[in-house]
């Protein structure tokens, strides 16, 4: 993997301050799939950059993401929201698909805010349920697909960074209290929060069955496309990172159809009850994401205030 030199990083940080009028964020917010309106609760001076004018930026090819930094005000706190982040199946390498999460914490971001859209594996997951990523399964990144791979970039963290707490329990003990509190969120909009595991796989195929039946078994609750790279390259370079999936479809991970059970009973004159099955697909998950927009606002904007 070639290795991103930390001049690039800090030319890219250079350039967003010539962009700022006020004062630099201190907290990211990276959204994800369907959920980029979430930058549209922004207040004051809002700044809107192009990933095309940012030198070393990479462009966001994924459905529903616009390719933009949205600077401004959240609850009183100056933020950055990232409109459409970069993933590996995009054909990026794991480097490049990081690289704004290292060029934020140049402009003085402290804590990360990360947002997902993931499948459900937890069979008591939901369509439109949110949960709290508390720890990750990341096979790409012990097969070798890891963001601090090559020459470590001294500026940003040591060589060996521990990950066992890269999800800050200080913000997820924050995110916890807004929901426990916030009585018109739980109780009039349903909404729903867990704790789990978030397993990161590269995409962009949505997984197989036995890939889910495997993923389950190794301790994954929701298993997504993104975040992983992110909180492993953000905690590398000293920030606290909040994560949080909504859950947008349930994974399929039963055991195949037999097709040789499906024959016998056609030729012996029977027939098998057929369990309907409904796949992941990319308008699932949008109008999923879609649903939950004013809520997934309402939750970050309530935790931004505590943070």
């Amino acid at each position: 993997m070639s290795q991103i030199p930390y001049d690039a990083y800090v030319q890219a940080a250079d350039y967003l301050r010539t962009r700022l009028p006020g004062a630099t964020p201190t907290i990211g917010i990276v959204c994800g799939s369907g959920l980029s309106s979430l930058a549209d609760t922004l207040e004051g001076d809002v700044v809107v950059v192009q990933y095309d004018d940012i030198p070393g930026f990479m462009q966001s090819t994924a459905i529903s993401h616009k390719g933009q930094l949205a600077f401004g005000t959240l609850s009183g706190k100056p933020v950055v929201c990232m409109q459409g982040r970069f993933h590996c199946y995009e054909g990026y390498s794991v480097q490049q698909a990081t690289f704004p999460v290292r060029v934020l914490r140049l402009l003085g971001v402290a804590a990360l805010v990360v947002t997902n859209a993931a499948g459900g594996i937890n069979p008591g997951y939901e369509v439109g349920d949110v949960a709290l990523i508390a720890d990750h399964l990341s096979l790409p990144g012990i097969a070798g697909a890891n963001a601090l791979i090559g020459p470590n970039i001294d500026e940003f963290g040591p060589r060996f960074p521990s990950i066992s707490d890269v999800y800050t329990p200080r913000l997820r003990k924050i995110a916890a209290k807004v929901y426990l509190t916030h009585t018109a969120l739980r109780e009039e909009r349903k909404f729903r929060l867990h704790e789990g595991v978030y397993a990161w796989c590269y995409g962009p195929c949505y997984e197989s069955r036995a890939e889910l039946r495997a993923l389950q078994a190794l301790g994954g609750d929701l298993v997504g496309m993104s975040t992983v790279p992110e909180a492993v390259v953000a905690k590398h370079c000293g920030m606290e990172v909040l994560a949080m999936s909504l859950v947008t479809n349930k994974c399929v991970a039963r055991r195949e159809p037999s097709m040789i059970e499906a024959a016998a009973a056609e030729l012996a004159g029977q027939s098998l009850v057929e369990v309907a099955e409904e796949f992941a697909n990319s308008d699932e998950v949008l109008a999923a994401a879609a649903a939950r927009t004013l809520d997934m606002q309402e939750f970050v904007r309530c935790i931004v205030k505590d943070i």
